[in-house]
């Protein structure tokens, strides 16, 4: 059987993401836009449409300059803080409604910014998958369109996509506010295609997918995680011996394959048991398990409750924020049909 190497359709039809743009911001230097951590399922965005900024987050002290065209994910929701890099005392913003948006602004003379922030929303549990999976921040620049239209040319397509949610921020058309949270969603899977295919990701799933020789066992796994996969099987899809892939797979991931599989499962597993007419023992069998006690252990593990108190918690309208000491996982022996 051939597996595709589409991963990322497969990790966006696992995972729930919604977009929604809220502020525009028109801001003369001196200024500066300080954001707390951001809710659990919430991840930040921003797009630098003219003039530049610095990002300062505040979870590990990565800084970074932007510039117009350069888009920025905080996977993790890190509380950040941009600002225009003179360090003066910035002056006072104001915010007035247009249309769907707020508008951010200032009586700064200096050098301009015009910005585009939002936030991204990622149905629980899928923001546990997000933060382990994910760098603590992307940054992806749609203007280097003269290396992109040679290598990158996924980035000239990001580029036409920002184009197209600045001209629909300016107008106050109706329907906007809705185009708007569109084309916002699809900019998540596209700043991750891109940011993928040049090598933003050290670490992580991007790391993984962007690695020639790894990319068919990662995008076997998320095609078909019911299948009772083995370490030599994975590695043979690379054309690696298991040693190898072994070390190759941990390097780039920065966990073990095993460990993905499992995510994956549960991932899928907590998305069956939204469905009150899925029985425990149906879900475990559609994920891999063929122990329903198997099932609920390592479920239980990774979710911090059991299958039957996940589907209580969403079919009354809610699902509890899992705290990473929950839901650390069961790692390599869940490993195969289980």
């Amino acid at each position: 059987m051939e597996y595709q190497t589409d991963w990322l359709t497969r990790f966006m039809e696992l995972v729930t993401v919604t977009g929604k743009l809220e502020i525009r911001c028109a801001l003369g230097a001196p200024w500066a836009k300080k954001y707390t951590q951001a809710g659990a399922q919430e991840i930040p965005y921003h797009i630098i449409l003219t003039g530049r900024a610095l990002l300062e987050n505040s979870d590990g002290g990565a800084t970074y300059e932007l510039r117009a065209g350069d888009i920025v994910l905080l996977p993790h929701g890190s509380a950040h803080v941009l600002h225009d890099g003179s360090g003066a005392a910035p002056v006072p913003s104001r915010e007035r409604a247009s249309g769907s948006l707020l508008v951010s602004e200032n009586g700064g003379t200096g050098e301009a910014l015009d910005m585009l922030c939002g936030r991204f929303i990622v149905a629980p549990p899928h923001d546990r998958l997000i933060r382990s999976y994910l760098p603590s921040e992307l940054v992806v620049r749609t203007e280097d369109i003269g290396i992109a239209a040679q290598s990158l040319p996924q980035a000239e397509r990001l580029s036409w996509l920002v184009g197209l949610m600045r001209a629909e921020s300016m107008d106050d058309n109706v329907g906007g506010g809705a185009i708007l949270n569109a084309l916002s969603s699809a900019l998540f899977a596209l700043t991750l295609r891109v940011a993928g295919e040049a090598g933003q990701a050290r670490t992580g799933v991007l790391a993984l997918a962007a690695h020639p020789r790894l990319a068919p066992a990662a995008a076997a796994m998320f095609n078909d995680p019911a299948r009772a996969w083995t370490l030599p099987e994975l590695a043979a899809l690379c054309s690696m011996s298991r040693a190898t892939f072994m070390r190759h797979f941990q390097a780039s991931l920065g966990r073990s394959a095993m460990d993905l599989l499992t995510d994956i499962r549960v991932s899928a597993a907590a998305n069956a048991l939204r469905k009150s007419t899925s029985s425990t023992e149906a879900v475990a069998d559609l994920v891999g398990y063929q122990s329903v006690s198997a099932f609920r252990r390592v479920f239980a593990e990774r979710m911090g409750m059991t299958p039957g108190d996940w589907r209580e918690h969403v079919l009354k309208g809610g699902a509890p924020h899992l705290s990473d000491d929950e839901t650390d996982g069961a790692g390599e022996r869940d490993g195969g049909g289980a």
